[in-house]
């Protein structure tokens, strides 16, 4: 289950990748579709400064907000016969 960390309300626009950056502020790019020479614009949407834990997965959700949940590392693993 995902914990809301800050309330920021970011409109999405069709065609761009929203997610959280090294300093923890939310930042877009424009999707790459297609053959693309160079590196994605990244351009900064709003300051937020999360800081982020260790084991944790940041993501933007449907709200426009910032929220977490804890990454799943590993699982069942299958036995041999």
């Amino acid at each position: 289950m995902a914990q809301k960390v800050a309330k920021v309300g970011v409109k999405k626009q069709a065609g761009y990748l929203y997610f959280i950056d090294k300093k923890g502020h939310v930042s877009r790019a424009k999707m790459a579709r297609g053959k693309r020479k160079g590196k994605a614009k990244i351009e900064l949407v709003a300051k937020v400064g999360v800081k982020k834990a260790k084991g944790y997965l940041y993501f933007i959700d449907k709200h426009g907000d910032v929220s977490c949940a804890k990454m799943v590392r590993g699982g069942k693993k299958k036995k041999r016969r």
